[in-house]
């Protein structure tokens, strides 16, 4: 894509482009494309977390090469919901070089087909469906973990974070921002992984508050105030 350029492009958005969107941007349209399932399982060395301890995030998988993999969440939507962009086109240049920067780890470029919410399709005069460009960690690209067990998972991604910040925040704003889409929006796979995720932190605080409850009684145990009283404490 050229300075050049003059027509429109239009950019689908799985992950944190729904709550955290390109700029000059001009239309914002909820809805949704077939054919792929997304996943938390794509290393992320550059935002939500390092090379050395890498956080998680999403990508798509295509259905059928889903379909040959073992997932502890065996069912997924037929529909994968997210948010299109339309970026005018004196702004493409400038955009994609932002969004090449934005999804450098790992992330190759793919078109799809993106159908309109319905109820956003009615008050609107969009193509149906809309050529979207998308960005998707392919399954040979280095970053690409595959099916992992979901408690384990969730556990790393509680104790994540990168120069974006903490992974688990990443987790909780996609998981709001897709129920925020429309209905039937929700994913279950994104869902049951912030549920896990706050179950571990609420453990977390919990025993963290133990700990210091413990930390408190032993230090009162051993102010005593003379030696007829340290003798009584420890008979």
């Amino acid at each position: 894509m050229t300075s050049e350029a003059t027509e429109d492009m239009w950019l689908f958005g799985y992950g944190s482009l729904i709550w955290k969107p390109p700029p000059h941007f001009d239309l914002r349209v909820p809805g949704y494309v077939e054919g792929y399932v997304r996943r938390f399982w794509q290393a992320s060395e550059d935002h939500r977390g390092t090379p050395e301890a890498p956080g998680r995030v999403v990508t798509l998988i295509d259905r059928s090469h889903w379909n040959t993999l073992t997932d502890q969440h065996s069912d997924a939507p037929l529909q994968t919901w997210g948010a299109a962009y339309r970026i005018p086109g004196p702004h493409v240049a400038e955009v994609r070089e932002y969004l090449d920067i934005r999804e450098i780890n790992g992330y190759s470029i793919q078109y799809t087909p993106f159908h309109v919410a319905k109820e956003f399709a009615a008050s609107h005069n969009l193509p149906a469906p809309i050529d979207c460009l998308v960005y998707v960690g392919l399954p040979d690209n280095p970053q690409f973990m595959g099916p992992q067990d979901l408690e384990t998972l969730a556990e790393h991604i509680v104790k994540s974070r990168g120069p974006s910040g903490e992974n688990k925040d990443y987790l909780y704003g996609l998981d709001q921002a897709l129920m925020e889409l429309g209905e039937g929006s929700e994913d279950e796979h994104v869902h049951d992984l912030a549920r896990r995720c706050r179950e571990i932190e609420s453990r977390s605080s919990k025993d963290a508050g133990k700990a210091a409850d413990s930390s408190v009684i032993g230090s009162e145990l051993k102010r005593v105030g003379s030696t007829a009283e340290q003798e009584e404490i420890e008979k």
